[in-house]
């Protein structure tokens, strides 16, 4: 037996399709339990955060329900609807996870899977005008985004206000991520402190919606989350002063609702951001490299030094330097343990002989 309030659960998100997947979901649990749906908005060490729609309550994972995620790979994140009862001793117990519509993952640099956030229609990708500006990091904030299917990429560039003494600077930065950012992607400059952003990002904030904000560690993230909350839920600090990055003050995910209807999913920056993505994934995030690689002379053109690359002509070579290093790492990412072990090794032969060889003219000098 499920309880699914509907309404009430629809100001965290919930949609018909979600609903009916609970109700699948509940199907095949025990029906002596009575159990609720409820939508998680942080995930501890030990405990997680769960709420109904009116408040929020704290819950703990049946181990059987921990071990399953885990042989699958694809532990809770923020932003999924479990199923939960409450026992006799008042203790709330996650029973199981409502299958996710979307979901962002990342790898680490054994190219593990960890799953970041669940159920989220938007994607803000911030990056401030300061000295976080880094187009090569956005591309692969894209190319993380870009991999699921229906979940909305917009870049928001922050400290409008900070750069605002810098004649041209924005205008240039806005050329730089021409070509780099996909025409489809709507970009904007904001103040983060300023409630016209609330305005500007009005279409992304219908009721309903999800929306998750990814970006380095002072980029302004919590900023931009506690204009559009309209109040300083999220703890704020400054950035370093030679490089403009900020010192993690968010340290874990969190979900909240806005004002109007939507919520929002506030994220710590990512020390290591490695895309969860294929080679044909790639591909289609970087449209530009693989339309132009069909005027290169050489069907197999590699766009490397081959003569009469159409690639290295037409797109900047930042650009394709990137979709390489992205490129090495998704090829890295789908070989087994013996492969990445042969590699290795091969990598090592070749230090080695790099080493000799200039020993030898040491030598011979």
């Amino acid at each position: 037996m499920i309880d699914i309030h509907f309404e009430r659960l629809r100001t965290l998100g919930l949609t018909p399709a979600l609903a009916n997947l609970a109700a699948n979901a509940a199907a095949s649990a025990d029906d002596s339990l009575s159990l609720e749906l409820l939508r998680l908005t942080e995930v501890h060490r030990d405990a997680v955060r769960l709420h109904d729609g009116a408040d929020e309550l704290t819950a703990r994972v049946l181990p059987r329900v921990s071990r399953t995620l885990a042989d699958e790979g694809a532990m809770l994140a923020v932003g999924d609807w479990v199923l939960a009862a409450t026992d006799a001793h008042g203790q709330t117990w996650v029973h199981a996870r409502v299958p996710p519509l979307t979901h962002i993952n990342r790898r680490d640099a054994d190219g593990r899977r960890h799953r970041v956030v669940s159920n989220v229609d938007t994607a803000l990708l911030v990056m401030g005008l300061d000295d976080d500006f880094n187009p090569r990091r956005l591309e692969r904030y894209l190319a993380l985004v870009q991999a699921v299917d229906g979940i909305v990429p917009a870049v928001v560039l922050t400290k409008a206000d900070v750069v605002a003494s810098l004649p041209g600077w924005l205008a240039e930065c806005i050329e730089a991520l021409r070509g780099r950012v996909p025409a489809h992607v709507d970009y904007f400059a904001i103040d983060g402190t300023d409630p016209y952003t609330v305005q500007q990002l009005q279409a992304y904030l219908g009721a309903g919606q999800t929306l998750v904000v990814l970006g380095s560690s002072g980029a302004g993230k919590s900023t931009l989350t506690n204009t559009l909350l309209g109040q300083p839920a999220q703890d704020t600090g400054p950035v370093r002063a030679h490089d403009s990055r900020g010192k993690h003050t968010t340290t874990s995910r969190s979900l909240h609702r806005l004002p109007g209807g939507a919520c929002i999913i506030d994220t710590p920056g990512l020390r290591a951001l490695r895309p969860d993505v294929d080679e044909a994934t790639l591909a289609a995030a970087f449209g530009d490299i693989e339309s132009l690689a069909m005027q290169c002379r050489f069907r197999d053109c590699k766009h490397v030094d081959e003569p009469g690359c159409a690639v290295r002509e037409g797109v900047p070579a930042d650009r394709v330097k990137n979709y390489h290093k992205l490129l090495r790492e998704a090829r890295r990412d789908t070989m087994s343990v013996l492969e990445r072990q042969q590699q290795l090794a091969m990598w090592k032969a070749r230090g080695r002989a790099g080493r000799e060889r200039s020993r030898q003219k040491r030598d011979d000098a």
